[in-house]
């Protein structure tokens, strides 16, 4: 089947929106079915073609003769490789697919096209998504971009500051000279995490959805960074150069001491943990020090601050590899999932359950959702979105 060139394009986007009627779905898979411009489609339409010929079993006899023969073919060269590829439209959009046209499904359709229509079973949901990994973004200050992941293994220069990396974690030296400094950006995506070493020694992690800004060296009076998200922080003592942490508004100042924020901008607050040392936590006017247990929690939205003795452990778990709930609520639970796993969640259903325990955060989701359905919550997994069922 030829089709013009405008009309092709038209007709791809107004089935990819969901405005197809089913003369037009039917019409479209017998396009993609004799040409090999848009293969990856054809695994992606397959359901919507079933569901109509089993609403509308009267087909056109060309086109059933034209796709029985297209199976037909299909059936004969099955045997090659499915293989990932990307295809992409002259609007700037882009669908990844995987192109398989399993030889199962060519049967179920041939017969579906001979025989009265029967109930097909449902498509399989996809129901797994691995554990984030150690990956990063790293701007350069002079806005070159590096991408940084476990197996990575790299030297990068800027002046006489030299960056490595070795698997998941950055290094910073200075390797002679006078050392210039500009600011660099790490920053971790939604389904990652990673590790720094500052210039100055002191070294950073970051969870999923952060990013650290800093500079290639420190000079001046104080070590100032700038953090969004989450991060833990083991800081190199020098009494005469503080070293400072902002959060939009707020400092958390040091000398030498281990502690951890969270900052995420869904939470219902920016919390600043102590775990040795001592830490002074500032907003405004406003400033409390911290001993070795306390946590400041500072409101998204009234802006207070409180502080009280915490749960260490439970707050820096991610840092070891865990979860770690004490009384969460579902709400709290996803949104650590989510950044986590890189999912969409909805809790709408969501009812004041509260959850406790602590699991490996390497378990892939299916597994984590295992564990959270034995204690009564219920979740539907479709593609990469997680639902709360009531």
């Amino acid at each position: 089947m030829n089709l013009p060139e405008d009309y092709q394009e038209a007709l791809l986007q107004k089935y990819l929106d969901g405005q197809c009627s089913p003369e037009e779905i039917a019409t479209l898979y017998s396009w993609l079915l004799t040409s090999d411009a848009h293969k990856p489609l054809l695994s992606v339409m397959q359901q919507d073609f079933e569901r109509i010929m089993q609403e509308r079993p009267a087909v056109p006899e060309e086109l059933s003769n034209r796709i029985e023969t297209r199976l037909l073919q299909s059936i004969s060269t099955s045997k090659e490789e499915a293989v990932p590829m990307r295809v992409s439209f002259r609007r700037n959009w882009t669908i990844a697919a995987t192109v398989a046209l399993l030889v199962t499904s060519g049967i179920t359709l041939f017969y579906t096209l001979r025989k009265p229509a029967v109930p097909l079973p449902a498509a399989p949901l996809i129901t797994d998504v691995m554990p984030g990994t150690n990956k990063a973004i790293l701007t350069l200050a002079d806005g070159s971009v590096v991408t940084l992941d476990s197996a990575g293994k790299q030297e990068i220069r800027q002046g006489a500051t030299v960056v490595k990396q070795q698997n998941g974690k950055l290094e910073y030296a200075v390797s002679g000279g006078h050392a210039s400094v500009g600011y660099n950006t790490l920053k971790v995506p939604r389904g990652g995490q990673f590790t720094v070493e500052l210039p100055d020694g002191t070294q950073a992690w970051l969870n999923s959805a952060s990013s650290l800004r800093y500079p290639t060296a420190f000079t001046g009076n104080n070590r100032t960074v700038e953090m969004e998200g989450q991060g833990y922080f083991e800081v190199k003592q020098d009494a005469k150069h503080p070293f400072i942490v902002k959060v939009n508004a707020i400092e958390v100042q040091v000398l030498g001491t281990a502690f951890d924020i969270m900052a995420y901008a869904d939470e219902d607050a920016v919390k600043t943990t102590l775990l040795s040392g001592a830490v002074k936590v500032k907003l405004g006017k406003a400033e409390k020090y911290l001993r070795p247990g306390d946590q400041a929690a500072i409101s998204n939205s009234t802006g207070m601050m409180s502080v009280y003795a915490a749960d260490v452990a439970g707050v820096t778990a991610w840092k070891t590899g865990f979860f770690e709930f004490d009384n969460a609520n579902i709400n709290v639970i996803m949104r650590q999932l989510a950044r986590w796993y890189d999912i969409e969640t909805d809790t709408r259903n969501a009812d004041n359950r509260l959850f406790g325990g602590r699991i490996n955060r390497n378990l892939p989701l299916s597994e984590m959702l295992k564990l959270l359905e034995a204690s009564g919550a219920k979740f539907n997994l479709e593609g990469r979105k997680l639902t709360v069922i009531k």
